[in-house]
């Protein structure tokens, strides 16, 4: 075995390493984080970079051939995908009214029609709505 092979051999290892690294402290942040949003926010950075770091130490370990090929295919269908349905989820949370904490202040103000002057006012917000 000739040095530049143990120079792949050993970076391949650390990068698959690191990816298991990222996926594991991903799995320890769902466990952790107290809400919903930060939750996803750690699951999906952790899984982008372990996946790449595990893609990348794969392809070092296969060297140049059709399964290293056939691994970026992989990769770059997950790196679409994964930031794509974390999205996704976080939109269908978003849509449905599941906001963060404190984020009531910049939600868009809702419309009313007078019914007399036909006119369009502004609803007024109560200061302590969301404070509780």
């Amino acid at each position: 075995m000739s040095a530049l092979d143990m120079i792949v051999e050993v970076a391949s290892w650390v990068a698959i390493l690191l990816g298991s690294a990222f996926m594991l402290i991903g799995a320890v942040g769902t466990l952790r984080f107290p809400d919903f949003w930060s939750r996803v926010h750690a699951v999906s950075v952790a899984d982008s970079a372990g996946m790449l770091l595990l893609t990348l130490g794969m392809c070092m370990q296969g060297g140049f051939t059709l399964v290293t090929v056939k691994l970026i295919i992989i990769g770059i269908f997950l790196f679409i995908t994964g930031p794509t349905a974390t999205h996704a989820v976080a939109n269908a949370a978003l849509v449905s009214g599941f906001l963060p904490k404190g984020a009531d202040a910049f939600r868009k103000p809702k419309l009313i029609v007078d019914k007399e002057t036909k006119k369009i006012k502004k609803k007024k917000r109560s200061p302590l709505k969301g404070k509780l």
